[in-house]
């Protein structure tokens, strides 16, 4: 793994070292053999040293390993698609990495794969959908932590994928 230093605001007299250019989360279902394999080889074509979940070593305890790899990248790449909202993992992720984007300056990079923007903001359609369950089965706190950084990330500018 390649390592890189960036030297941090004024404010900060810690250097951060970054294990990855990139971080992908994405719901799997949706978008792992369709979009986010060829972008992961595409990245790693240009010599972008990017993760993505299927590089946890074996043994490791999967959500701590996660979260460390989030805070150890210089970017994240959030793939939002119709079943993201529904996965409590996306969303305990992306919460990870708006505090990382807070804390840290970590760049993140929202990408709409076949959703409105809006729809993602608003917690409508299939985000809405995700939510209603949510309120239902997870604790009210997190899901309102949830829906603020669904709308801080929509709000931020990236993708808007379509087509092919």
């Amino acid at each position: 793994m390649a390592s890189s230093t960036q030297e941090p605001s004024s404010s900060s007299t810690s250097i951060h070292r970054y294990n990855f250019e990139v971080f992908l989360s994405f719901r799997g279902e949706d978008t792992r053999t369709i979009f986010t394999d060829h972008l992961f080889v595409n990245l790693g074509g240009r010599g972008i040293n990017t993760f993505r979940d299927d590089q946890l070593e074996r043994g490791e305890e999967i959500k701590s390993e996660l979260l460390k790899t989030i805070e150890e990248s210089r970017i994240s790449v959030v793939v939002f698609s119709r079943n993201y909202a529904h996965s409590k993992w996306c969303l305990d992720e992306l919460a990870k990495i708006m505090e990382c984007r807070e804390e840290m300056e970590q760049i993140v990079l929202p990408v709409f794969y076949h959703v409105d923007p809006s729809d993602v903001r608003k917690q409508t359609g299939s985000f809405g959908e995700a939510f209603s369950i949510h309120e239902r089965n997870v604790d009210e706190k997190k899901v309102q932590r949830w829906r603020v950084f669904l709308t801080e990330a929509s709000n931020l500018s990236g993708f808007h994928v379509n087509d092919g």
